[in-house]
């Protein structure tokens, strides 16, 4: 009974560690995908739609975030 229950919480906690871990890696993944392929897109069908005027901003903005507060 003992070794039971001794077995499951240490089973519980593996894989809530290793669940935990699988989140956090596919927040970063999908962190990626939005700004590696999805933004890029985006600004690039705005520019193909007309709305230059609405991308020159956008591209400011994102490139004074990146300067100031993405440090590495």
């Amino acid at each position: 009974m003992f070794f039971g229950l001794l077995m499951t919480c240490l089973i519980l906690a593996v894989f809530g560690k290793l669940l935990v871990f699988a989140i956090k890696m596919s927040w970063g993944i999908t962190k990626i995908v939005f700004g590696v392929v999805l933004f890029p897109l985006v600004l690039i069908g705005m520019v193909f739609a007309g709305l230059f005027v609405f991308v020159i901003p956008i591209l400011i903005l994102v490139g004074l975030f990146s300067l100031f507060f993405l440090r590495t």
